[in-house]
């Protein structure tokens, strides 16, 4: 959540683009991140998270049956912060 602020950049550069096109971007890129931060605190075993017993889960760091909810964060966040 606090990666909230990345997104007035990235909206500035796809702002033209489809509403649900901008969604999918968000929801990708709070998968990267998730993903990759997650990798890197399992390595060291400090991850305060684990996914391993979900069904839709990647290397129990991400879950994919979250994607509606990044989805819709991402677009809440565009909005929140881009309204202006």
């Amino acid at each position: 959540y606090g990666l909230a602020a990345a997104i007035i950049p990235c909206y500035q550069m796809i702002k033209p683009l489809n509403i649900l096109f901008r969604g999918f971007v968000y929801m990708l890129c709070i998968f990267a991140v998730e993903y990759v931060s997650g990798s890197f605190l399992k390595h060291f075993h400090l991850c305060p998270w684990d996914y391993s017993s979900c069904r839709f889960q990647v290397n129990g760091v991400i879950r994919l049956d979250y994607a509606p909810v990044w989805f819709a964060t991402g677009l809440l966040f565009e909005w929140l912060l881009c309204r202006l």
